[in-house]
Formats: C-alpha cells, structure tokens, sequence
C-alpha cells in the first residue's frame, strides 16, 4: 500500500480533482469476508488496474506516529464504526495522486484505473469523492449471504491478525454495512450504476464473472502484455 501525504483537511473545490476522461474509477463494495480484495487483486495483475483499499488507508494512517487521527481511527476501526467522511476521502485522494504520479514517471497509460475497495461506505462519502475527487464510473458489488461471509473472516482471522477479525467485531461490521453501506449500493442501482456479482462460488468462478460483466460496460478486458490494449 503507498504511503500517505501527512495533509488530511482539503478545502472545497468547485470541481474534482480528476478528470472522469483521464481517470477512471470503479467502487468495490460487498459486505465484509465478500471477496473484494481477493478479485481486486485478480484484476491489478491481470488488467493494470490501481488497487486501493480504504480499509488498509485507514489502519496505515492510524499507526503513522505522527498522524493527529491515528487514536480516533483505532476508536473507530474496533468498534466497527465509519471512520468521518473528510478523512477517508482525503487519504484516498493523496493516495491516489501517488499512484498517478508514480505512472507517468515509469511511462505508463493516459488513462489511470482505479479500484477503490470498501469505498463509499455512506451516501455522504460516496457523494463527496464523486464532487471533489473524481466522478465514479459505477460500482461492483459483490452479493454474498452473511453465514458465508462470517465462516470466511473468522477463518482468516486465524493468521490475518486484524483486530477486527473476531466474532464481536465481526458482527458489528455485519451491521454496519446492512445499515450504512446498503442504501449506497441501492441508490447508485436505481442509477444503473451497479455491476452486481453473486460471491458465493470459489474465487476463480466469480473472477470469470467479474471480467465478463466490467466486459459489458465498455472496460477493455485485455490481459497486460497483450497486443493492441485500449482503456475505458
């Protein structure tokens, strides 16, 4: 995961900060134990996407020994809480610009892909990044029943050493996400703005999955080091 510029606080801009034209930004979002970092990282290897994980942002950004958040994160991440809008929205945005920057210095595509995973969490974050960061192109959404999710992340738990992969952590973010997260992933359907994937096969079968439908919304699926590559 890059490292974060140490800003957080960002004044308000009359327009993103990335062109919808140049960047291109798909939100990953499925309750937690989906699978969303598993196909995201299928599709970096793969297709040369740019992967960020707010999650991971977010518990880097609380153990940087200077960060002025790092305790309210912490707070936040253990009690299975949403971090406050202008905070992820920020990390992400710098992480973004890293990543940017980091591909026109190595040559890379005029048109940057972005995965952002287990982003927006609510309507408000969702709405904010939209305005000030970059417009997205639509969410993929990964719809998997919550035993299923809860056998997976209890057995990660087992060597991930997240804290917040335990039953009573677990649980809240079960609720958390039904609460909050829902409603997002509904109001961007009523915009035909969700690629919905059902994650409940092995990894390899919703990957198959997952490339054919982001196929059908006009993503050029070609495999890295293939001829005659196009982006969306």
């Amino acid at each position: 995961m890059p490292s974060v510029a140490p800003q957080i606080s960002a004044p308000q801009k009359d327009e993103p900060t990335f062109s919808p034209d140049k960047v291109s930004v798909i939100y990953v979002l499925g309750g937690p134990g989906a699978g969303k970092g598993t196909q995201c990282a299928n599709l970096v290897r793969d297709y040369g996407f740019h992967h960020l994980s707010a999650g991971d942002l977010l518990r880097a950004e609380q153990d940087r020994p200077e960060s002025e958040f790092g305790s309210m994160i912490k707070e936040h991440i253990r009690n299975g809480v949403i971090v406050p809008m202008e905070v992820t929205v920020q990390l992400l945005e710098n992480a973004m610009t890293e990543e940017i920057n980091k591909s026109r210095e190595a040559g890379g595509q005029e048109n940057d892909r972005f995965l952002i995973d287990g982003f927006p969490r609510k309507m408000d974050q969702a709405l904010r990044f939209d305005s000030a960061v970059c417009p997205s192109k639509f969410t993929l959404f990964f719809d998997c029943p919550e035993d299923v999710m809860q056998e997976r992340l209890i057995n990660r738990g087992k060597t991930s050493g997240r804290s917040d992969d335990n039953p009573e952590s677990i649980k809240k973010r079960f609720q958390t996400f039904v609460e909050t997260s829902m409603p997002v992933v509904d109001y961007f359907e009523k915009e035909g703005k969700v690629v919905k994937v059902k994650a409940v096969e092995g990894p390899d079968e919703i990957y198959q999955e997952v490339v054919r439908r982001m196929g059908e919304r006009g993503f050029e699926m070609r495999k890295k080091g293939d001829p005659d590559v196009s982006t969306a």
